[in-house]
């Protein structure tokens, strides 16, 4: 079931602040995004990162983890989120509770006659995309979908997506957070400006693969929307955001946040777009910039 934005629930927790440097000259809110930016390129947090997301933690500083993955693939870096535990998964179409494990909070589902009328424009406008479902108890692999992740999906390229969306499908009662779209032969940014030019305001589009993988969401869900009511229902101002990010699925939130870091990896459109620039990911760049914040500079 769909549970609505005005219910996102906080878990409480008593931060301990230390004398210095002064509260405030931090931010409240740290968001960042994870693949690309705060892992390695190996999927771990470096033991640099760990550590100065630990020291923000202790400052009082929220980590707020604001990613395409779904909750599953966030739950075992639980231990790095800091204040809340909370993650905003699949780009802004669900808020999950980590120290519950993975318990969704709330749900801003893709609704299934838009999800179908995505699939019909894109058919149309590109011959030879393949359709996933990602729904909130998992990923559903319609025909011909390439095994792109090592995980198992819960149905394996045989099932024509319309089945898959269909109301009487066995899944029909899990929200629909986003529908993935996947073409062998175009190049990744052509594909996403040719899906929004074609799709009008069915969905939010919008890529974090280096292939030509789209990821779609409900119109208006992004990484942005969702932490700015977040950040709404506990008093902090995009002033007090301090966001990370490397892929085109950033730059609204990236645009959103008072002070954005773009890394150094990242995708050209999100260098330009950024007011500020950290090293790669590789480098431990967002544990850089929380080290100076935390120095007071």
């Amino acid at each position: 079931m769909t549970v609505p934005d005005a219910v996102f629930t906080p878990v409480s927790r008593t931060l301990t602040l230390p004398p210095s440097p002064s509260r405030t000259t931090l931010p409240k809110l740290i968001a960042t995004d994870l693949d690309g930016t705060l892992l390695r390129r190996d999927g771990t947090v470096s033991p640099r990162t760990a550590a100065a997301l630990a020291a923000a933690g202790r400052a009082g500083i929220e980590v707020l983890f604001v990613t395409g993955r779904p909750a599953r693939w966030v739950l075992p870096l639980r231990e790095h989120a800091t204040g809340r535990s909370l993650a905003i998964c699949g780009n802004g179409a669900a808020l999950v509770d980590l120290r519950s494990g993975g318990t969704l909070l709330a749900a801003r589902a893709l609704p299934v006659t838009g999800a179908l009328g995505l699939v019909a424009a894109l058919r149309a406008a590109a011959p030879g995309v393949t359709f996933a479902v990602e729904r909130a108890g998992g990923i559903h692999y319609a025909t011909g979908y390439p095994p792109l992740h090592e995980e198992d999906p819960t149905v394996v390229g045989t099932t024509p997506v319309e089945e898959l969306l269909a109301e009487d499908s066995p899944y029909a009662g899990q929200p629909l957070l986003k529908l993935l779209a996947h073409h062998r032969e175009l190049a990744p940014d052509a594909f996403l400006a040719l899906a929004r030019s074609v799709c009008g305001g069915l969905g939010e589009i919008t890529r974090s693969s280096p292939t030509a993988l789209l990821e779609i969401s409900a119109p208006g869900v992004t990484k942005a929307s969702t932490l700015a009511l977040h950040c709404a229902r506990h008093g902090i101002a995009p002033g007090e955001v301090v966001a990370f990010g490397d892929m085109p699925n950033d730059l609204e939130m990236l645009r959103w946040a008072g002070r954005a870091y773009a890394m150094a990896n990242a995708h050209p459109a999100v260098l330009a777009a950024a007011g500020r620039r950290t090293l790669s990911h590789q480098k431990d760049g967002v544990a850089v910039v929380i080290e100076q914040l935390l120095a007071g500079g």
